[in-house]
């Protein structure tokens, strides 16, 4: 049980907004750096074949870490506690990332973005659950909005780190390992959720991942809760990570740089993030919030595969306006914080997430080989036919998904299987 009030400002919110922030710095450096950093380990940047090869396999395993990293520590946060994860997760990360700073080859990358992304799969997860559980439920929607606010701006801190440190990718991840580490100091001062802590004494059955699959309800919230986060890894993933082959597309010669892209879209996810927690405050809901951001999501989507995308400028512009229409990170991982009871709470925020970012290799595969290798389709038809495809995806699970808003957290799930 919570034995203290905990506001928006307070210790865990600010350390756990600030560990997000590493963690997000760590993911997109490599998009960021991915240039440099390949003709760093030998790619012969001339050989497109070859860079985007290479490119596609370091971003793959850093994912599978992502999708392996969600499921250990989501199960390690319901068994051994939120700040073991906090503390494990977080030290894996810092060193994995201090020496992706030494590979030599791609292979020696893409090992150390996997154990990166093994370490930062549980950053967020365990974060959003601490917090949901610390703050009132008439705040905890704005204090995990807060958290990932500030957190996403790590990704606009990586890209100037790069610009200040005259684009030596190198010390931009030694930097991140350093930061990691700091991290751990911060850690110190934060406690464990009240709510944990009771569960812990009930003797249920914790962080026991096939409890989401021998429950047709069970089973049926944790898909949807995956299904309504699919749209903000298709809009970095493939088309702002992509906006210089895009304008090359739409309008001819460009100086597009998408790790300038990537940052202006994030830096807007940023604010989006914050804005959406006083949205849902004020609808007093989470789905009317999440539907409103789904809505400047769509028509961001219209306005970038429209023939007013015709400029640097715009282009950079309208990346910024997709970047703030999936600012919903904070709600729908908060959302799949609450679907769920304590001893399961931790399993499902961490794996939620990693689950959305895994499914990224799958997007680029319906994107690049079933559009585009397979029907022969142009870049510009591919990504239509994948945002539409992966929209309505959503909406459909978006309509099914319960509100949250209200809930009372403080409840179990039962072991016995649900109809």
């Amino acid at each position: 049980m919570k034995t203290k009030e905990y506001g928006i400002f307070s210790v865990p919110v600010i350390v756990a907004a600030l560990g997000y922030f590493v963690d997000i710095y760590d993911l997109l450096l490599f998009t960021i750096v991915r240039e440099p950093s390949l003709a760093g380990v030998g790619v012969d940047l001339a050989d497109k074949a070859s860079t985007i090869a290479a490119s596609t396999k370091i971003i793959n395993w850093q994912m599978v870490g992502l999708l392996i990293g969600g499921i250990l520590w989501g199960t390690l946060g319901d068994k051994k506690g939120r700040l073991s994860v906090l503390f494990g997760s977080i030290a894996l990360y810092s060193v994995a990332n201090f020496l992706t700073g030494f590979v030599q080859s791609v292979d020696q990358y893409a090992w150390a973005r996997f154990a990166a992304g093994v370490g930062l799969a549980g950053e967020l997860g365990a974060g959003i659950t601490l917090v949901s559980e610390l703050l009132p439920k008439t705040k905890r929607g704005i204090g995990t909005s807060l958290v990932a606010g500030v957190g996403l701006s790590g990704a606009v801190f990586a890209y100037f780190t790069f610009q200040l440190t005259d684009e030596d990718w190198r010390l931009c991840y030694k930097i991140g390992g350093v930061l990691g580490i700091l991290l751990l100091f911060l850690r110190i001062s934060v406690a464990e959720s009240g709510m944990f802590a009771h569960a812990k004494q009930q003797g249920v059955q914790r962080g026991n991942i096939f409890m989401f699959f021998n429950s047709r309800k069970r089973f049926k919230k944790y898909i949807l809760a995956i299904l309504i986060g699919l749209p903000t890894w298709y809009v970095i993933g493939v088309v702002v990570n992509l906006s210089n082959r895009f304008a090359t597309e739409f309008y001819g010669e460009n100086a597009i740089q998408s790790g300038k892209a990537i940052m202006y879209a994030y830096a807007a996810i940023a604010i989006g993030d914050i804005a959406i927690g006083f949205v849902s405050q004020f609808f007093k809901s989470r789905k009317k919030a999440l539907l409103l951001f789904y809505v400047l999501c769509m028509i961001s989507l219209v306005l970038f595969y429209s023939s007013w995308n015709n400029s640097d400028a715009r282009m950079y512009t309208i990346c910024a306006m997709l970047g703030f229409s999936t600012g919903f990170w904070a709600i729908f991982v908060t959302m799949g914080a609450e679907q769920f009871g304590t001893n399961l709470r931790a399993t499902a925020a961490t794996t939620i997430p990693n689950m959305v970012r895994g499914a990224l290799p799958l997007i680029n595969f319906i994107f690049l080989d079933v559009f585009q290798k397979s029907m022969g389709w142009t870049l510009t038809h591919s990504g239509i036919a994948t945002g539409v495809l992966v929209m309505g995806v959503t909406l459909v699970a978006f309509y099914f998904t319960e509100d949250t808003f209200h809930k009372d957290l403080n409840y179990l799930e039962t072991e016995e299987m649900l109809p």
